[in-house]
């Protein structure tokens, strides 16, 4: 069985931080200006 997850919410909110820290990965880019990931 899996396990599928989504992280949600508004932008510049650390959704990206985040996900890095639970994964302790650098997977996602972050960067301290707006729209970063898009």
């Amino acid at each position: 069985m899996g396990f599928n997850c989504g992280i949600v919410g508004l932008p510049n909110v650390g959704k990206s931080t985040l996900f890095n820290a639970l994964t302790a990965t650098a997977a996602a880019q972050a960067a301290n200006y707006p729209f970063c990931t898009i």
